[in-house]
């Protein structure tokens, strides 16, 4: 019996130390299910063009090659902007146009954000990203996986101080709530709702209720129980529009 008992605390204890041996808690394992459940190995041969408030955007990704891209007509004309592997570059009429290091960089940063929200939860297996898990807790009465992502800040970005929280269901591995705070434009904090779920080219795409505290000095992780007991201030649906995927292998 002794033995057996041995066995056993010692098999627990190399399954934790080699793969975490299924852990329900695991914050890796539990966001490859959240990648997976919207559309997996499909993200890294993907194009995708969207409508976004004013903007057309297009993703292509192919392994690890992507290129990002936002086009309007203004007064200025046709305006492209294009990020990439090779940086970001803007074009008006056509002609690249040579701007300041510090607009370049807000360009990029807000390309960057569209893209990145629109594709989500792929991104979270970035070598920046710093994965924990918080708890399981429940919204609108359905059990989720609370998960608290921060960003190392070699390869985070200038957001590299922002922190994300996800709510992964248990059973569906959808991610159906998000929150964040970011300290930009004086900072703040948000919290979304996805809706408008529905699938195209093996993609989940969904849309955002965006919320905010009504008031200063809330923490983080209050914003699902607040969201819950209908104590935010909705401030905006983010919906893409005229969305239509293609490239896969």
């Amino acid at each position: 019996m002794k033995i057996s008992i041995l066995l056993l605390n010692l098999g627990l204890l190399l399954c934790s130390l080699l793969a975490g041996c299924g852990r329900r808690d695991d914050p890796q394992r539990i966001i490859d299910a959240a990648i997976e459940a919207h559309g997996g190995s499909r993200f890294n041969e993907l194009e995708m063009a969207f409508d976004f408030r004013k903007h057309h955007y297009t993703y292509q990704r192919q392994g690890g090659l992507f290129r990002y891209t936002r086009e309007i007509t203004d007064s200025s004309g046709h305006v492209l902007d294009v990020l990439s592997n090779a940086g970001f570059t803007r074009l008006i009429n056509g002609d690249t146009v040579s701007l300041p290091e510090e607009r370049a960089q807000a360009f990029t940063n807000s390309v960057n954000s569209v893209h990145y929200f629109a594709m989500l939860p792929y991104g979270l297996n970035d070598a920046a990203v710093q994965k924990s898990y918080v708890a399981e807790t429940r919204l609108k009465g359905e059990p989720y996986h609370l998960i608290r992502v921060r960003f190392a800040q070699e390869g985070g970005g200038v957001d590299h101080e922002d922190e994300f929280l996800y709510w992964i269901h248990t059973e569906t591995h959808t991610m159906d709530y998000l929150a964040y705070s970011y300290q930009t434009e004086g900072g703040g904090m948000r919290f979304r709702e996805a809706f408008n779920q529905r699938e195209l080219g093996g993609i989940r795409l969904q849309d955002y209720r965006n919320y905010k505290p009504k008031g200063e000095g809330v923490p983080l992780d209050s914003l699902g129980s607040l969201w819950d007991a209908g104590r935010l201030e909705l401030l905006s649906e983010i919906r893409l529009l005229n969305v239509q995927v293609t490239g896969f292998q």
